[in-house]
């Protein structure tokens, strides 16, 4: 009758040497692996943006007054009527009052991300209703006149610091009333700080609130409306 080894049996058999001369070549990989994607390559993507592209490196930082007031590439949440607004956002944060639930927090850098609501989505449906009827409230759009899709959902991101132009101008009577300026004043500053196509060709003109809202108040554009923060 024949006999079959046990694991342990044919474990024994085998040289010794070859587990031996196993095991430093896969400790070298693996510290060679962890050197050279977990500190070689990191400092070297870093170096060389800093070298290229310090700006954009160091998070598109906004100056105001010698103080960084935001990012070029993160939108801020203004509801004054003396600001330009920006697109909604859907990212979320920890509930201070209970952590372990979540409550919206616009712009929140840490979460970013979108509603996931489809087209379908009643709650979706009636968001943008409320948006849209909020919309026309603040810059007296009329029934007729259609409100850009920008004002009324939020980007993928839920970063997004840009809006259109369209959004923009529907905006600039109530900033300029607001401002106690003529509409023209203020469309003008528009116009100044529109931003155009990447490239020339890839996507469509654009605003960046916080850098246009910045813009005003640095040059004084108040009015006779009341000095306060932005929110």
């Amino acid at each position: 009758m024949q006999s079959f080894a046990t694991p342990a049996q044919a474990a024994e058999t085998l040289p010794q040497p070859l587990f031996k001369g196993l095991i430093r070549p896969v400790l070298c990989s693996a510290v060679f692996f962890m050197l050279l994607t977990g500190i070689a390559y990191p400092l070297a993507t870093t170096g060389v943006a800093n070298a290229l592209f310090p700006e954009q490196a160091q998070g598109s930082l906004i100056h105001a007054k010698g103080m960084a007031v935001g990012s070029r590439q993160i939108g801020q949440l203004f509801t004054q009527a003396r600001y330009f607004h920006g697109r909604p956002s859907a990212t979320l944060g920890a509930d201070p009052e209970n952590p372990a639930q979540t409550v919206a927090q616009p712009y929140n850098a840490a979460a970013s991300g979108a509603s996931n609501q489809g087209a379908l989505s009643q709650q979706l449906l009636a968001d943008v209703a409320a948006r849209s009827a909020a919309y026309r409230s603040a810059n007296g759009v009329s029934a007729q006149t259609p409100v850009p899709v920008d004002a009324v959902t939020a980007s993928a991101s839920g970063l997004d610091p840009h809006i259109s132009l369209a959004n923009a101008r529907l905006q600039a009577e109530r900033v300029a009333r607001a401002r106690g300026l003529p509409p023209e004043r203020v469309l003008q500053w528009l116009t100044q700080h529109t931003e155009a196509r990447q490239f020339g060709l890839l996507g469509e003109p654009r605003v960046n609130v916080l850098e246009l809202n910045l813009a005003l108040d640095a040059a004084g554009l108040a009015g006779h409306a009341a000095q306060s923060s932005r929110e």
